[in-house]
C-alpha cells in the first residue's frame, strides 16, 4: 500500500510498503496462472470452459469520484498512488462510461448488464434516485444479477458498502430489494446512501426542501387555524371546536416535525446492517472507513481458499466527505482531497490483503466510479465534488461527458497486459457479461443485454469493443446517443437534448442539486447537436452540416439507431417515480419504534 506524503494509516490498521507490492506482484507472473487462464477462456477465447480454476473477483466502486481526480487520468496534484499503480500493473480505459449520471440507476446497469430503463430503474418525473430507505421502490426481483450468477456457480458473494437499491416491498422486514435477494451471500454497509443531510449540513439533498414546504405548510395551516378560532369566537363561522381542535394536532405535529426534520432524517436514512440485522443507528462516521476496512479483510481471509466474488461501494467520495482525522488537511484541494486521497489509502489496503494472502495472482480487480464529479456540490465559494478532468458536465447530466465518463482500470497478474491502455468505448454494463464468463456461468437468455464482454478486448485478441452504439439516458429521457464508426475510426456524439447552465455561461446548474432531465431548463435540439469526440473530446464545437460533410448521413444513422433499440424496450413499472419513491412509515428500517430508531451494536461487539 502507498500512503500520500506524510499521511499515516488509520488507527489499528496497518499496510505494507510500495516496494513490497511493486516487487512481489513484477516478479508473480506464473506459468500456472496463464495455464489456468487458457483452460478457463478454451482455446479460441470463445467459449469458457470450468476445467482451470476460476479467478476471484474484486470489484472497488468510488462514489461520486470525477474521472479527472485520478493521478493515471491525469490529476497532478491530487495524491492517489495505490489506484495509480493499479493502472500500471493492469488495463486502463480511458473512455469507460456509466450508464446513467447518477447512482441507483448506475448501479442498477452495473449489476444487471442492462439500461436501467429496462429495469425500471428510473423516472420521468425529477426522481432521480431512491429519495428514502422507508420506499418500495428497488430493483426488481426479476433482475439477475452477475452477483447472483456467480452464486448459482459456486461463488462465495460478498458486498461492503453503499446499496442504494432498495430494501422492503410491503413490511420493514420483508427485504424484497435487499442485497441478499440479488445474489450477495454477505452484506455489510449502508443500505441507503451517504448524504449531506447524513451530518446535517447547509449542503441538502432533501432536509432544506423539506423544511421549506413544512414552512409552507405551516403557515397555511396557522391561517386557517386562526381563521377557524376567530369565527367560532366572534360567531361568524358556525362550527364546532372539532375543527379547530383538529387544525391545532395537525400544526403541532407538523411544527414538530420541522424542528425534528435533521434528526429523523439521519436516523432513518443513515445506518449500518450486517446482513438483515441493524448494527449501527445513526452511524458513528468517524469510524466507518475502519469498520469496512476489517469488513473487507475479513472476508478476504475468511474465503481465501475461494472462488469469490466482492464487490466494496466506497462511501467515498460524496458529501459530506468523512474523512478520519489522519487525513484531514493533507491535500491540497480542502476536505474533498482529502477524502479522495483517503479512499486511494482504503483501496492500498484492501489490495494488501491480497498480497499477504497470496491472492493477488488469483484475483481480477476493478476499480471505477459511478458516474462523474458533482459540479454543483459548492458552499461559500468551496468546492465539494469533483472534477471532471477536460471533459464538459458532471453528475446529473445524461448526455456531456463529465457525468458518464469514469475510471475503468483491471489488473490480473499474468493475463493482463501491464501497462495497456485501451480508447475503444466500453461500458460499466460490460462487468456483468464479463465476471459471468469468468466465474462459467451463462449470460440470461430470456432478455436484451447492453454489455459485452470485456475479456476479448482487455487481452488484445479483439481490435474493437462490443460497443458500436451507446445510448445516454437522463431519466427516461434519451439525451444523447454515440455511434463508434470504426472504418473511419470516428466516434460521434449526437444530443438530442442538453440542459440549461445556470448562470448563463456557467458550465452547470449552479443553485440546482443537479440539472434537471426535462422542462423549461432542458434545451432541445432539432437537428440535433454532434460533435466528433475523437477530435473534440471536451465537447467545445459542435459540427454543423456546413463544417462537417456527413452530418446529415451520421444524425440518420444515429436515429436509426435509436429506433432500433426503443424497438427492444417493453413497459415496466418505474420503480423511482412518485408511487414506488414516497417514504412510507412501515416500511422503515428501525432498531426500536420509530421514530426512537437507536443502536449501536458495533460498540457493543468490540
Amino acid at each position: 500500500m502507498i500512503l500520500p506524503t506524510s499521511a499515516s494509516p488509520v488507527s489499528g490498521i496497518t499496510g505494507h510498503s510500495t516496494g513490497h507490492r511493486s516487487n512481489v506482484l513484477c516478479f508473480r507472473v506464473r506459468v500456472s496462472v496463464l495455464l489456468s487462464v487458457l483452460l478457463t477462456l478454451g482455446p479460441s477465447c470463445g467459449h469458457l470452459t470450468t476445467s482451470g480454476p476460476r479467478p476471484n473477483i474484486l470489484l472497488l466502486m468510488a462514489d461520486d469520484l470525477g474521472i479527472g481526480d485520478v493521478g493515471c487520468y491525469g490529476n497532478t496534484t491530487l495524491r492517489t498512488p495505490n489506484i495509480d499503480l493499479l493502472a500500471d500493473q493492469g488495463v486502463r480505459l480511458t473512455q469507460h462510461l456509466a450508464a446513467a449520471p447518477v447512482c441507483t440507476p448506475s448501479r442498477a446497469a452495473f449489476l444487471t448488464g442492462r439500461y436501467p430503463i429496462r429495469s425500471g430503474m428510473v423516472s420521468n418525473n425529477g426522481n432521480r434516485v431512491l429519495q428514502w430507505s422507508g420506499v418500495p421502490g428497488g430493483l426488481p426481483r426479476n433482475e439477475v444479477t452477475f452477483a447472483k450468477i456467480l452464486q448459482d456457480q459456486g461463488y462465495v458473494t460478498g458486498l461492503i458498502g453503499k446499496w442504494h437499491l432498495g430494501l422492503n416491498c410491503a413490511t420493514a422486514t420483508d427485504h424484497c430489494h435487499h442485497p441478499l435477494q440479488h445474489g450477495f451471500g454477505h452484506f455489510y454497509g449502508m443500505p441507503f446512501t451517504m448524504m449531506a443531510d447524513c451530518q446535517q449540513w447547509e449542503l441538502s439533498e432533501k432536509r432544506v426542501s423539506l423544511q421549506h414546504k413544512l414552512n409552507l405548510g405551516l403557515q397555511l395551516l396557522t391561517g386557517a387555524l386562526f381563521t377557524l378560532a376567530a369565527g367560532k369566537l366572534t360567531h361568524l363561522i358556525r362550527v364546532s371546536w372539532a375543527p379547530v381542535i383538529g387544525l391545532t394536532v395537525v400544526a403541532a405535529v407538523t411544527f414538530t416535525t420541522r424542528y425534528f426534520l435533521g434528526d429523523l432524517i439521519v436516523h432513518a436514512d443513515c445506518f449500518l446492517m450486517r446482513n438483515h440485522d441493524i448494527t449501527e443507528q445513526p452511524m458513528v462516521f468517524h469510524r466507518t472507513a475502519s469498520l469496512f476496512l476489517r469488513e473487507a479483510a475479513t472476508f478476504l481471509k475468511r474465503n481465501k481458499h475461494g472462488p469469490f466474488l466482492l464487490f466494496v461501494s466506497f462511501l467515498h467520495v460524496h458529501t459530506p466527505l468523512v474523512t478520519t482525522k489522519e487525513f484531514i488537511r493533507r491535500s491540497v484541494h480542502g476536505l474533498y482531497g482529502d477524502n479522495v486521497e483517503e479512499m486511494d489509502w482504503m483501496v492500498g489496503r484492501i489490495l494488501d490483503v491480497l498480497d499477504e494472502e497470496g491472492l493477488a495472482d488469483r484475483t481480477l480487480v476493478y476499480f471505477t466510479s459511478d458516474h462523474g464529479g458533482s459540479l454543483e456540490a459548492q458552499m461559500r465559494g468551496k468546492q465539494y465534488g469533483g472534477w471532471n478532468g477536460i471533459y464538459k458536465g458532471g453528475k446529473g447530466m445524461g448526455g456531456w461527458e463529465g457525468g458518464i465518463r469514469v475510471p475503468g482500470i483491471l489488473r490480473w497478474p499474468g493475463v493482463l497486459p501491464a501497462g495497456r491502455v485501451i480508447d475503444e468505448p466500453t461500458s460499466l454494463m460490460d462487468v456483468f457479461p464479463t465476471v459471468v464468463r469468468l466465474g462459467g456461468g451463462l449470460v440470461p437468455q430470456d432478455r436484451p443485454l447492453d454489455g459485452h464482454d470485456l475479456l476479448p478486448l482487455l487481452l488484445g485478441t479483439a481490435r474493437y469493443s462490443g460497443h458500436e452504439f451507446l445510448m445516454h439516458y437522463c431519466e427516461s429521457h434519451l439525451h444523447a446517443a454515440r455511434w463508434h464508426q470504426r472504418e473511419r475510426g470516428a466516434i460521434w456524439k449526437v444530443h438530442y437534448r442538453t440542459p440549461i447552465f445556470h448562470p448563463e455561461g456557467a458550465g452547470a446548474c449552479y443553485g440546482k442539486g443537479v440539472c434537471p432531465c426535462a422542462g423549461e431548463q432542458v434545451a432541445e435540439h432539432d437537428p440535433p447537436l454532434l460533435f466528433e469526440l475523437s477530435e473534440d473530446p471536451s465537447e467545445t464545437r459542435a459540427l454543423t452540416p456546413d463544417t462537417e460533410p456527413s452530418f446529415f448521413q451520421v444524425v440518420g444513422r444515429v436515429q436509426q439507431a435509436v429506433d432500433e433499440h426503443r424497438r427492444t424496450l417493453s413497459p415496466v413499472h418505474q420503480q423511482l417515480g412518485t408511487l414506488l419513491n414516497t417514504w412510507r412509515p412501515w416500511l422503515q428500517p428501525c432498531c426500536g419504534l420509530f421514530p426512537l430508531c437507536a443502536c449501536d451494536r458495533e460498540n457493543d461487539h468490540q
